[in-house]
């Protein structure tokens, strides 16, 4: 068996499986919202009879606005409608949309029409109306600014009813921080006990597609966390085919796309309702609810909290506020190999202060810690390359005989002590980690518009001279060279063509990661023309 056909045969296909699988995530029509799905509620989860239930938000609507307050941190900008209290719009400071466009933060959470991305929350209990998001708020003033040496904001938003209670909704900004504390102090005036529940939830509509091309291979949509049942998608067809309704004691909920994520972490253990639903066409719900009341005895003042955190996906951040939201950096099947490795290119960064030589020192890192594997697959294919004189005689002599040739081949690989399956298990072990590497270098938001040397400003999106690209192509091309070569002249031609089908894929990935493809290249050169070099001048 030829190495170098299985080991490139084997990353094509890897390659095409990625394409395609990015391709039909972003091209599949939006799914519609099942007929028998509920007009209203927006997919809170009906418990029990008997149980004490709590009744159920309003349905989303397209709803009318109230007054816009804006509030800005060193992190955020943000939008806060009096009607709900929602925060309608989210811009991230140190995240620009484009290294060509640093003055423009990326906005993550907007109310714009196509595309909407809220967060919500409101109380809801029995006998009586509560603040919902369709509830209209008064605030003191429209404007808060993070001013130097402060380390906080707050911002009150007040609600009345005609007896007098009261509802004081607080939004609390950090420095550093990409957090927002929501808090609600309720005061009940009347003369019974009242019970509240609080709920939290994000609507939104699936991003647009972007291209084949202009692709982001990474899950866009719904996520949930609990201790027993651990991270779980929701995707935007789950949440159209059958709405979400589960009783948890502890977790979070969350939207999540490619580098970023909004995610409500209620705080404590009780229980809760985690719940989904498609508001339309084109909208979908996740949130949770209280499904246990914080009843509120007549003159007394009680406080329901939650925290949202909307921003982009830093493992460090994330570990630090919620078990298991680091998971949300989605390296998939091979988060156990992916994790470790993204430690240690945060480590060499830390140590080198630069993403791009991170990646080459880690590159060499891999590359010695399989050093072994190489050098017997290498050894193999040197030993096959040395004997290629004889197999293409052995060819010439039985012509299309393929019996015969098989044969033939099969006895002089057992005189010359030749495994021609030597190479294949060291590669094979290998490819995991290339693939776990890769989703590391793609999905990593510490790599987001982080520069290299001279060109290549942004290691997260493609390099604009195609220098790299070319370069793989070329290294692919030696890496052929120093193979040993086909003795069919198809598949010749079709292996000869290979380099060029990859240099072409390669133009449209991220500049990082076809860095490390470059690295790879070069040592896997040098390495296999210093065995090959070695092995055939002992057979001389």
């Amino acid at each position: 068996m030829d190495n170098t056909r299985l080991i490139l045969f084997v990353a094509l296909s890897v390659i095409i499986l990625l394409l395609w699988q990015a391709w039909e995530r972003e091209n599949r029509p939006p799914p519609p919202a099942t007929a028998d799905a509920p007009a209203s509620p927006a997919g809170v989860p009906s418990l029990p009879a008997e149980s004490r239930s709590a009744p159920a938000p309003d349905a989303v609507t397209a709803a009318p606005t109230g007054l816009r307050i804006r509030v800005t941190t060193d992190l955020l900008e943000v939008e806060i409608d009096t009607l709900g209290g929602d925060i309608r719009r989210l811009a991230l400071l140190a995240h620009p949309v484009s290294v060509d466009r640093p003055d423009q933060p990326f906005v993550l959470l907007d109310d714009q029409p196509g595309q909407p991305f809220i967060s919500q929350s409101g109380l809801i209990g029995h006998g009586r109306d509560w603040p919902n998001h369709k509830t209209l708020y008064k605030a003191g003033q429209t404007r808060y600014t993070l001013g130097p040496g402060q380390d906080e904001l707050a911002v009150p938003l007040r609600w009345t009813a005609a007896d007098g209670t009261e509802v004081i909704k607080t939004l609390r900004f950090k420095r550093d921080s990409y957090v927002a504390d929501v808090e609600y102090r309720v005061r009940n005036a009347g003369n019974t006990t009242r019970d509240v529940y609080l709920y939290a939830q994000l609507t939104r509509a699936p991003l647009e597609s972007k291209g084949m091309f202009g692709m982001i291979p990474s899950y866009t949509g719904g996520v949930i966390y609990t201790p027993a049942d651990r991270y779980e998608k929701i995707n935007f067809d789950d949440m159209a085919k059958k709405p979400l309704a589960r009783e948890v004691d502890s977790g979070w909920v969350a939207m999540i796309q490619h580098y970023f994520l909004a995610a409500w972490l209620p705080p404590g253990e009780r229980p809760r309702a985690f719940y989904t639903e498609a508001l339309d066409a084109n909208r979908y719900a996740i949130g949770y609810k209280d499904t246990e009341a914080t009843p509120i005895e007549p003159g007394q003042t009680a406080i329901l909290a939650t925290q949202l955190y909307a921003g982009p996906k830093e493992q460090a951040r994330l570990e630090q506020l919620a078990e298991g939201l680091k998971l949300t950096v989605d390296y998939g099947y091979l988060t156990f190999l992916s994790a470790p490795l993204f430690w240690l290119l945060q480590q060499i960064h830390d140590w080198v202060g630069n993403w791009g030589w991170a990646i080459i020192i880690l590159t060499i890192i891999i590359k010695l810690v399989f050093h072994p594997l190489s050098a017997a697959s290498y050894k193999s294919m040197a030993h096959m390359r040395r004997v290629q004189p004889k197999l293409q005689a052995l060819k010439e002599r039985y012509g299309d005989d393929r019996q015969k040739l098989n044969q033939a081949m099969m006895e002089l690989y057992k005189t010359e002590k030749i495994n021609p399956l030597g190479g294949c298990l060291p590669i094979l072990i290998q490819i995991p980690v290339f693939i776990a590497l890769y989703w590391v270098l793609l999905e990593s938001v510490e790599l987001r518009q982080a520069p290299f040397i001279l060109w290549l400003n942004d290691l997260s999106t493609a390099d604009p001279y195609f220098v790299l690209p070319a370069l793989m192509g070329i290294t692919m091309l030696a890496q052929q060279w120093l193979n040993p070569q086909p003795l069919d002249p198809l598949q010749k031609k079709i292996m000869m063509m290979l380099p060029i089908m990859f240099t072409v894929f390669f133009v449209f990935f991220p500049a990082g990661l076809v860095l490390y493809w470059v690295v790879q290249n070069m040592l896997s050169i040098a390495q296999q023309w210093w065995i090959t070099r070695r092995i055939e001048a002992g057979a001389r």
